[in-house]
C-alpha cells in the first residue's frame, strides 16, 4: 500500500470570515484597523459600545489594515490574530492586541496567545515563517481597493463611512441604516 507524501494543504480561516453577531442582523459594520493606531484603539471601544448598544441588530468584521511604514509590528500583531483564529480566539486575541498595542513583539505575541488560550505549540515558530502573512496582505488588498487609505476606516452595510469614527457618528449612521431599511448586500466572492 502505497503513502500518499503529498503534502497537507491546511485551509486558513481569513478575518472576513470571523464575525461578531448573529449573521441576520440588519446592519454589518466592517471596520479595517491596525493594532498600533491609537485612534483604531479608541474605535474598538466605540465598536465595543455599538455591539452592546444594537445587540442583535448589529454583526462586526475586523480586517486587517496594517500601516507598516509607520508601525513595524502592526502586521506580526495582525498575523498573530489570524493564528488565533484558527482555533476560534481571533476576538480574544483582538482585545489582547488592541489592549497591549505599544508591546508587539513576537516574544510578546506569544505569551498573549499563551493567555487567550491558543493550544498550538507552533505558533511562535508559524508567526516567526509568517504562515499568515498572505492572509493579512489579502485583507490590506481588499482595503486598497475598496478605497481605504488610512485607518480606522468603516463600511455600514458595504457603504464606506465618511463620518468621524466616535460612538455618535457611527451610532448615527448605524440607525440610519436600520431606518431606511437598508439591507447589507451580498460581496461577490472572487475565484
Amino acid at each position: 500500500m502505497a503513502t500518499n507524501n503529498k503534502p497537507k494543504l491546511v485551509e486558513i480561516i481569513p478575518p472576513k470570515d470571523v464575525w461578531q453577531g448573529p449573521a441576520s442582523a440588519p446592519v454589518s459594520l466592517v471596520e479595517f484597523g491596525d493594532y498600533e493606531s491609537e485612534a483604531c484603539a479608541k474605535a474598538h471601544e466605540v465598536v465595543k459600545k455599538l455591539l452592546n448598544a444594537y445587540g442583535k441588530q448589529l454583526r462586526f468584521n475586523f480586517r486587517h489594515f496594517p500601516l507598516t511604514q509607520i508601525h513595524q509590528r502592526s502586521h506580526k500583531a495582525a498575523e498573530a490574530a489570524v493564528g488565533a483564529a484558527q482555533e476560534g480566539k481571533f476576538w480574544e486575541m483582538h482585545d489582547k492586541l488592541f489592549h497591549n498595542r505599544r508591546n508587539l513583539g513576537s516574544v510578546s505575541l506569544k505569551e498573549y496567545a499563551r493567555e487567550v488560550g491558543i493550544t498550538d505549540k507552533n505558533f511562535l515558530s508559524k508567526l516567526v515563517d509568517s504562515v499568515y502573512g498572505w492572509t493579512v496582505r489579502n485583507d490590506l488588498l481588499e482595503g486598497l481597493e475598496k478605497g481605504v487609505r488610512d485607518v480606522p476606516a468603516f463600511f455600514i452595510n458595504n457603504e464606506l463611512f465618511t463620518g468621524k469614527p466616535t460612538f455618535d457618528g457611527l451610532n448615527k449612521a448605524i440607525d440610519e441604516a436600520i431606518r431606511t431599511g437598508k439591507r447589507k448586500t451580498a460581496v461577490k466572492q472572487r475565484a
